[in-house]
């Protein structure tokens, strides 16, 4: 009874833990005003607008030499942005970059993270970090569902046991540490938590969230695609805000993960 009772618990402290996807913003670019001013003579006319909006004006200025704002209609930092974007004219919005710390994340979520190729990425190792401290991720489909968790959780739990008896296996025939966990999770599941690093500029991330904050995307990538818009939007807010519609459609879809 007593060792139901733990096995109870511990399903009940992963299935918690198990839905908790963490983004934290940890990076984004800083300008120089004083350099600016004194290299280009070109200062921002509002002191509110965020650096990397800044950025992405100075450069696109320098090409054509505009810092003195012949065209009244663009003479504002988020007028400007807003007729680069609608013309097609992203280059300039690459200079400013953000990084992103993702935690309560899947495997399967990063595996196809990934594939981003204009993104940066620095992922945990399961070679090195031994997995059994790292819970199951509850996919989208399945939070709220209490037979779903319980069948993922139970799926999930013989997988790990699976895992630290190969582990324990291999140690005892001599493999050292990193080779007895590098063997031992061929049997761990695409919902195990991992934690990433992702950096990108921000012409980079409009593309991610163009693509992966829509109904066609799978559902625990919108979610960070959520989060990777809501934090984009906060440091580049003129860069950023013609995609509200995705996020403000999203929030339609799932309001219990609206921020």
């Amino acid at each position: 009874m007593r060792h139901r009772l733990l096995y109870l618990l511990r399903l009940l402290h992963r299935s918690l833990k198990g839905n908790t996807l963490r983004v934290t913003l940890i990076a984004a670019t800083k300008t120089f005003d004083n350099n600016i001013s004194k290299a280009l003579g070109f200062s921002r006319l509002d002191v509110l607008v965020d650096d990397i909006d800044h950025l992405a004006e100075t450069a696109g200025r320098l090409c054509y030499m505009s810092f003195h704002r012949p065209n009244e209609k663009t003479a504002q930092n988020h007028d400007y942005l807003a007729n680069v974007i609608s013309q097609g004219h992203e280059s300039v919005l690459a200079h400013g970059s953000m990084t992103l710390l993702a935690e309560g994340v899947s495997r399967s979520l990063t595996h196809e993270l990934i594939r981003s190729r204009f993104l940066s990425f620095s992922e945990l190792s399961q070679r090195y970090v031994n997995m059994d401290d790292y819970h199951t991720v509850i996919p989208p489909a399945a939070d709220g569902d209490s037979e779903a968790e319980e069948i993922i959780q139970k799926a999930h739990e013989y997988a790990r046991d699976a895992y630290e008896r190969l582990v324990k296996r291999f140690e005892d025939r001599g493999l050292s540490r990193k080779q007895a966990r590098e063997a031992a999770r061929c049997v761990l599941p695409g919902g195990m938590e991992t934690k990433i690093i992702v950096s990108g500029n921000m012409r980079a991330w409009r593309d991610f969230i163009r693509q992966r904050l829509t109904p066609h995307a799978d559902a625990e990538m919108q979610r960070f695609a959520y989060w990777a818009y809501h934090y984009a939007y906060k440091v580049a807010p003129g860069t950023m805000g013609d995609l509200h519609e995705l996020a403000d459609d999203f929030e339609k879809r799932f309001p219990k993960y609206k921020i």
